[in-house]
């Protein structure tokens, strides 16, 4: 009998406060392309997706990660992007902090350490607003969204009725910062 799986990626995942501002964004955007918005709670930042690990990986994931301890940081969500050939219209950082390309080099680094790999090794950070958009004419500048990070997630991601579903197995903070 095959060992279990688990459809798990590492993300970044808002607040409150962040969810509803990006959720008016999506709206939003959807009267420019269309397409069907994505649900609020299902909103985030995907680190690195792993696809199915085997359920007897998951305590050594979550422990190299961890082991990473990335300082605090804040994201701009400040622009909105497209993309054709898949038709996911995003939200994005214009200037992307040093500190998550610090977190998501430290996260790919764990990942090694325990033979896991992202099933894509390139990272392009954005969160998905729309699929299925169709956009002919310039997307509007957003009103900048600022979300600050302090922690990190391991979720599973589950099939059901209305899409995906996402549950959060682990979560890291960030350092504390010093003082």
């Amino acid at each position: 009998m095959a060992e279990p799986v688990r459809r798990l990626f590492l993300a970044l995942w808002p607040g409150q406060a962040e969810v509803c501002r990006l959720d008016h964004l999506a709206g939003v955007a959807q009267a420019v392309g269309g397409g069907r918005r994505m649900r609020p709670e299902t909103l985030h930042m995907t680190l690195a997706f792993l696809g199915d690990v085997p359920e007897s990986r998951i305590p050594d994931l979550c422990a190299v990660m961890a082991d990473c301890r990335p300082e605090p940081f804040q994201l701009e969500i400040d622009q909105l992007g497209y993309w054709p050939a898949n038709h996911i219209l995003w939200a994005g950082c214009r200037q992307p902090p040093v500190q998550l390309g610090d977190l998501v080099a430290g996260v790919h680094a764990a990942l090694q350490r325990v033979e896991l790999r992202p099933t894509r090794p390139d990272f392009f950070p954005h969160i998905t607003l729309l699929r299925n958009a169709q956009v002919a004419q310039a997307l509007p500048e957003p009103e900048p969204i600022a979300w600050p990070v302090g922690e990190w997630l391991l979720v599973e991601s589950r099939r059901d009725a209305g899409g995906a579903a996402y549950h959060r197995l682990a979560g890291w903070p960030t350092a504390p910062l010093p003082g």
